[in-house]
């Protein structure tokens, strides 16, 4: 650590933040990317070397034997049905809810004691509203936990504190994002409140309210302890029959391969014996990456240093709520009667090799890093400036310590502390001085700033709970649940896509760049307001289709998905590229100047219609009156081949899907529970003894799969699961880098078609839902006649070193037909408009296709099973207890998802996905809803409502519909204008 002017000796008055900040100025800058030490807590011996450093104490880096006792602290089992590896919150969150859903001989080994990694310090803030409504309802059960049900069960008090928490808006983007928060909130029964800046300081009369447009309070926010919480969570998991084991590291995962070359867990190494096991949950925190390696399993994180202070008594600040003024990124948190001080920078230090010895640790608080974080505190709470520090805190990540009434840490601040079986943690009591300790964090974060979850695709057996990105506490209870479910049933009960491991390609979660450069930017954005089309600028241009620089001359704005560049709209001023990450400036590297892609990016910035509104809905009514070209190229393109090819296909697909050689279906596959997990287009090969670049050789039955770039991983590995599970004798083939893929849509689209593909493009020749092989300018295709806006069209599927010249070739011929370039914004309003569904916006995997009026894509006249049948057919027996409608809304105002659905006066759903469409000019949105009296929502109860959709607090007459507002008798996609 830099060597700062001596500020304090023993005796001496306490540093004040103010002192801090002066001295940290006047002090040369150095790169905060140099390793720092540990602190290794777990022990102490001899006094530690005076630092000059603005608090009073540090505490001593260990250097005698260790207090903790040697040897596991019970005896390994010889067997088990599950092991969880980490005694963190996840750790014990998933092995209370695993005993709580009735799954016996489940163990968790902890190398050290609970706690001992990043949640000993961890700050234990819950926030109940956050821009994601899974993330609302993993909180709200959280929530519940901590607050009520292990107290009720335990009849011990987990150290919960409600104190409310208040969210500071600086600036009106900000404040408009509290507002959206609010409306979601009251979709799930959370209490909050916008507050004028007057109401604010009425509220906390500490707080300087003159810079601020408004606040959001949400009365029922609190505090966690961690200690408390995951003993308390211990020992309800005991109690139901879970065993704990401390003091037990593991040091190795077993793996066997079976008769269908599957790897999978077999069992368990640690320093004390094995455990033979099918089952592993990695909640390793920061060393979850090390454990995966025991398995051969990647785990894509970044461990990274995260400090706050604690300061001394602060009169009147005892009861005030938890505050997080994201604008100043910085946090404070209510501590007693004084407040921690912490916050997210963008040059966060990285812990660059993590040290399995690291345990109870925290690392020497950088004051170059902090001093920004000082800074937006006093000018948030101006009384800061003159108060004490009693103790920093900078450890791996976001993570605290924190003392309360009921918490088993009190004393710890000042002196040594027996807990958990004879723990200490010491500091320096040298004479009458009683030392304060400086402490610092660890934590990891992840490429999209998503815990890391679910069964991983390299060994069945290998789940994943970790990478919670400074969330670990909040969202342990909700994600915990979730784990245990995808254990015990195969999948979580609620949508967890956005947080399975498989999300990621393969090529990625192994790239040390990508992963870096995400990881940095998912810390350095912690805190920034979440706009709906906001793009990374980190780890960008992974993977390019064919038709990317050939896009990117004609003004292609790319948007990312999973290391795809996918064009987005398109700039009529000309290129905008994506440059090289510059760490926004950080650790000595030059942040761009005139950078266009960022300039554009910046206008997206807005709740409002962006500056380019127009330019996509010249996009979208050229489509609509004349054709676009859409560049599709970043789809999965799979083939499913082999003797048990058709069985697999009539289980998976939840249409029937074998028909004659030569159709396309459109349909769904669902998991066990009748959710959907995926929909896609499903084209019937016809045998073939010789590859070519458009099908492989195989024998039996074959299917071409095309499904949407975004979830293609997600699609790979539900099949593979399915395939595995059932032993089918089939190949499934990844062609998707290998082929591009272009779409011509638009009442223009057979005229121009005509003109470059060998063959007959009329109805009877080439009909709706089918395929052919043909030529296009010379070039071999595979032809569909889809559409995906509702309009006549096709898709052209072309071997990767055929996609210029073919898209050359289309663009010639469609210039007397206004054809036009058009992006994933056009898609997505003209999709919005016809009312063609997308996978995880209004289609999830816990919503079904009866609910999301997608029984078309179910075989359910015919005998033939299918997973998730039996689900549906129960559901439909029953009746649906919620429904997805369509709304429009007369007013022109901007909806983007979220927005609270009202009928008759009552709540009864939220906006799952929104946008504005064009051709009815309108804006368009999609919720589901149920019935506040627990009743099934039939057709009648939709038609019956009146209804409104609230945006940031204000409310809009919407109209419901049961079908399309645009072409509802699909007459255009038949070719009939």
């Amino acid at each position: 650590m830099p060597v700062l002017p001596a500020v304090l000796r023993p005796g001496a008055p306490m540093a004040s933040l103010s002192r801090a900040l002066r001295v940290a100025a006047a002090r040369p800058r150095q790169s905060p990317t140099r390793g720092l030490g540990p602190c290794n807590l777990s022990s102490a011996s001899g006094p530690t070397a005076e630092k000059s450093v603005p608090y009073q104490r540090t505490l001593k880096e260990g250097q005698g034997t260790s207090v903790v006792a040697q040897g596991p602290s019970r005896p390994l089992p010889s067997t088990a049905n599950v092991v969880v590896i980490g005694g963190g919150s996840l750790g014990c969150q998933t092995l209370y809810h695993l005993a709580k859903l009735g799954m016996s001989g489940a163990v968790l080994l902890e190398r050290e004691r609970l706690t001992s990694g990043t949640t000993w310090h961890t700050a234990g803030l819950l926030w109940q509203l956050r821009p994601s409504d899974v993330e609302v309802e993993l909180l709200a059960h959280t929530r519940r936990v901590v607050s009520r049900e292990l107290e009720e069960e335990t009849g011990l008090h987990t150290g919960w504190i409600q104190n409310g928490g208040l969210f500071i808006a600086s600036n009106r983007q900000r404040l408009d994002e509290y507002k959206r928060l609010m409306s979601l909130g009251k979709a799930y029964g959370v209490e909050s409140h916008v507050l004028s800046p007057a109401e604010t300081k009425t509220l906390y009369p500490l707080m300087n309210v003159d810079d601020l447009y408004g606040t959001l309070y949400v009365p029922h926010d609190g505090t966690m302890d961690p200690a408390g919480t995951c003993s308390t969570l211990a020992r309800a998991a005991s109690a139901r029959g879970a065993q704990v084991i401390e003091n037990c590291p593991v040091t190795g995962i077993r793996v066997w391969t079976d008769d269908f070359g599957v790897r999978r867990v077999a069992g368990v190494e640690t320093q004390h014996g094995s455990i033979q096991t099918p089952c592993v949950v990695n909640c390793a925190g920061v060393w979850a990456s090390a454990v995966g390696r025991m398995a051969g399993v990647k785990v894509p994180l970044v461990a990274m240093h995260h400090a706050y202070v604690v300061t001394e008594r602060i009169e009147g600040i005892q009861n005030m709520p938890n505050v997080r003024d994201h604008d100043a990124s910085v946090y404070l948190r209510l501590q007693g009667d004084a407040l921690s001080v912490g916050g997210y920078e963008a040059n966060p230090i990285f812990w660059e090799e993590v040290s399995d010895k690291f345990a109870f640790g925290l690392f020497d608080l950088d004051w170059e890093v902090f001093t920004q974080h000082i800074e937006g505190a006093i000018n948030r709470v101006p009384v800061l400036e003159k108060t004490g520090i009693k103790s920093t805190v900078c450890g791996p990540g976001e993570t605290h310590m924190q003392v309360t009434d009921h918490s088993p840490w009190v004393g710890a601040l000042t002196g040594g502390m027996e807990w958990l079986g004879g723990h200490s943690l010491r500091t320096q009591t040298g004479g009458q001085d009683r030392g304060q300790p400086s402490l610092a964090l660890e934590e990891s974060f992840t490429p999209d700033h998503k815990p890391l979850m679910g069964e991983a695709p390299e060994v069945r057996g290998f789940f994943l709970g970790c990478g919670f990105n400074s969330a670990g506490m909040m969202l342990g209870g909700g994600c915990g649940q979730e784990l245990a479910h995808w254990i015990i049933h195969g999948r979580p009960e609620k949508d967890m896509h956005g947080y399975d491991i498989r999300r990621f390609h393969h090529s990625l979660t192994d790239h040390p760049r990508w992963i870096r450069e995400r990881s940095h930017e998912s810390y350095a954005k912690n805190y920034s307001v979440v706009f709906p089309h906001d793009e990374p600028l980190a780890g960008r241009n992974m993977r390019r289709d064919p038709l990317h620089e050939e896009l990117l001359g004609q003004g292609c704005v790319f948007q990312e998905r999973h290391g795809w560049e996918r064009p987005g709209w398109f700039h009529p001023q000309g290129p905008a590229p994506v440059l090289e990450y510059d760490y926004y400036g950080a650790y000595g590297s030059r942040a761009h100047e005139d950078y266009a892609y960022r300039r554009l990016l910046a206008d997206e910035y807005t709740f409002d219609f962006p500056p380019h509104h127009d330019t996509i809905k010249k996009e979208c009514l050229a489509c609509r009156g004349a054709a676009a070209v859409f560049d599709m190229s970043y789809f999965g393109k799979f083939y499913l081949v082999g003797l048990d090819a058709r069985k697999a296909a009539d289980w998976l697909f939840s249409a029937d899907v074998s028909r004659p050689p030569g159709s396309t279906v459109y349909t769904c596959m669902l998991n066990c529970r009748g959710g959907t997990e995926s929909d896609l287009t499903v084209s019937r090969l016809a045998p073939s003894h010789q590859a070519s670049p458009l099908a492989p050789a195989f024998e039996g039955d074959g299917y071409y799969l095309a499904v949407g770039g975004a979830m293609a991983q997600h699609n790979w590995s539900h099949i593979t699961t399915v395939l595995q599970d059932q032993k089918f004798r089939c190949r499934l083939i990844d062609n998707s880098e290998d082929l591009g893929m272009v779409s011509i849509q638009g009442p223009a689209s057979r005229a121009i078609l005509q003109e470059v593909l060998d063959a007959d493009l009329s109805n009877k020749a080439f009909p709706f839902s089918t395929h052919k092989l043909l030529r296009a300018a010379g070039h071999l295709v595979r032809a569909i006649r889809l559409s995906f806006v509702g309009e006549l069209g096709w898709e052209l599927h072309i071997p990767k070193a055929s996609c210029v010249p073919v898209y050359r070739a289309v663009m010639a011929a469609g210039a007397k037909h206004g054809l036009v370039n058009a992006g994933y914004r056009a898609i997505d309003s003209l999709s919005t408009e016809k009312g063609y569904r997308h996978w995880h916006a209004d289609l999830r995997p816990d919503d079904s296709p009866l609910e999301a009026g997608l029984a078309f894509t179910c075989k359910l006249k015919s005998p033939v099973p299918f997973l998730g049948r039996e689900a549906l057919e129960q559901q439909r027996a029953a009746g649906l207890r919620r429904r997805l409608v369509c709304f429009t809304v007369e007013d022109k105002v901007p909806m983007f998802g979220l927005e609270a659905i009202w009928r008759n006066g009552q709540v009864v759903g939220h906006v799952r996905r929104a946008d504005f469409g064009f051709a009815i000019d309108k804006t368009i949105a999609y919720g589901y809803i149920h019935d506040p009296s627990g009743g099934p929502v039939s057709r009648d109860f939709v038609k019956s409502g009146d209804y409104a959709l609230e945006r940031m607090g204000v409310t809009y007459g919407a109209q419901a519909h049961l079908k399309s507002p645009f072409d509802p008798d699909n007459k255009r996609v038949k070719g009939t204008y």
